[in-house]
């Protein structure tokens, strides 16, 4: 969740480094084994350590792993990525590191931690946000008006009865391509099933939560699906959804409380790119500054068979205090897109996290993440609300229409992304290569 008590600065690594530290992670006692790419076999190296029942994910033919379906297994080893997930004691642990068997197959052992929804920002400092962009674009237009001077032409979007701003700003409406063929999966807390303008479309739903159901009870991963993939003539109201045609993997890997384990979202991971997802969209994440070993060899092995995952940067900062965050896990992964989030103005929202100087610990591109519209679970139907969360799912949303126009997958879709971003006038360290923009024409 966000934290007020951040560092001031960008050059204040280290402090940054220090408030998001491992030590003050919120974990489960549990712990995350990475193994070597070589013919490492995790079930027999688990089994050698003395963990007991090991359970693999090929075991449930694509459906990925559900550990409610493991009987309380000790072990569980996400094949598609070469990692293990383990309930052991500390010597059980060291003989993983150490143990002959187990010498050079075991690459990092991690604490296994708790994610959460990458929350709105409380309504005070929206408040705030609000009147100060009001004030201040109330002065330059005064400014301009006393001097004569024509006034630089600042990029103002806002919703209209057909798109959202936000499909504005990434050019989704003028695209010629939909997100036809390619699988799009959202992580999150799942999807309303029974929204209205998802009716006929192809989704899968999973859920990787013990004890709950794929539907979404919180709201979040309704709203995000809609970002990504919602429709391109919804019941009622403007065009929210940039991949109107993809088809939709929604993986609940967080409860309906907002909040759940590494477990669940690598489950999620392995699910994704067992079935041939394109672009995975993770809008949730853990205020830890420093890289979580998992997610630096789930990324890199997830481009490497093809799938792109896109994480949002954090809310963690509070720019009108002089409080710039940090990018924190997975989005802090090398091998992971991290998406910052901007304003109607292309202004970098308030709440969005800076990159700090570390390997993966940049942002690397960004999307509309202010006030943005999208489907909500019935009755609700629609709910404007922002962040990191937010821009994310944009980003996703035109990754599948690059896929579809270029047919890159993995790296190359990486860098068609990162190459055909349009700059923005703000740092880079906020807004990586800048707003994330939808293919126009024939590539």
């Amino acid at each position: 969740m966000i934290d007020p008590e951040l560092p001031s600065n960008f050059g204040a690594g280290r402090e940054a480094m220090a408030a998001g530290s491992m030590e003050m992670a919120e974990t489960t006692g549990r712990y995350i084994v990475v193994f070597a790419d070589d013919d490492a076999n995790p079930a027999a190296l688990l089994e050698s350590a003395g963990v007991s029942g090991v359970a693999d994910s090929r075991d449930f033919d694509g459906r990925g792993l559900d550990e409610a379906e493991t009987g309380g297994a000790g072990g569980l080893v996400f094949h598609a990525l070469g990692i293990a997930v383990v309930s052991a004691d500390p010597d059980q642990i060291g003989a993983m590191q150490v143990g002959r068997e187990s010498r050079g197959a075991v690459l990092s052992v991690s604490p296994e931690l708790v994610h959460h929804v990458l929350d709105s920002p409380p309504s005070d400092y929206i408040k705030g946000y609000r009147d100060g962009v009001a004030d201040l674009s109330g002065r330059i237009d005064g400014a301009g008006n006393a001097s004569g001077a024509a006034v630089p032409a600042v990029p103002i979007f806002q919703d209209t009865a057909d798109f959202t701003w936000g499909l504005q700003a990434v050019e989704a409406m003028s695209s010629p391509y939909s997100g036809r063929g390619i699988k799009v999966a959202v992580l999150d807390t799942g999807f309303d099933s029974t929204h209205p303008d998802f009716a006929g479309r192809s989704i899968t739903t999973r859920s990787f939560v013990q004890g709950e159901s794929p539907e979404d009870g919180h709201g979040h991963g309704t709203h995000c699906i809609g970002s990504a993939c919602g429709a391109r003539t919804p019941s009622t109201g403007p065009r929210y959804g940039v991949a109107h045609e993809a088809e939709i993997f929604s993986g609940k890997v967080l409860g309906n409380s907002g909040s759940g384990t590494d477990a669940g979202i690598l489950a999620g991971i392995d699910w994704a790119v067992t079935n041939g997802c394109a672009i995975i969209s993770m809008s949730l994440g853990a205020d830890v500054a420093q890289v979580h070993p998992p997610y630096v060899m789930a990324g890199k092995r997830a481009l490497e068979q093809g799938t792109l995952i896109i994480a949002a940067a954090g809310n963690n900062a509070r720019r009108l205090q002089s409080k710039f965050g940090f990018v924190g896990t997975p989005a802090n992964s090398p091998f992971i897109m991290a998406v910052g989030a901007l304003d109607h103005q292309f202004n970098v929202a308030y709440f969005s996290a800076r990159s700090l100087p570390v390997r993966g610990g940049q942002v690397d591109v960004a999307g509309p993440g202010w006030q943005i519209y999208s489907s909500w679970p019935m009755p609700a139907r629609y709910r404007s609300i922002s962040g990191t969360s937010m821009a994310t799912p944009h980003v996703a949303g035109v990754a599948a229409l690059w896929a579809e126009a270029s047919g890159f997958r993995g790296r190359e879709l990486w860098s068609v992304l990162i190459q055909e971003s349009d700059r923005l006038m703000a740092p880079s360290v906020d807004v990586g290569s800048g707003v994330a923009i939808s293919p126009q024409s024939q590539v």
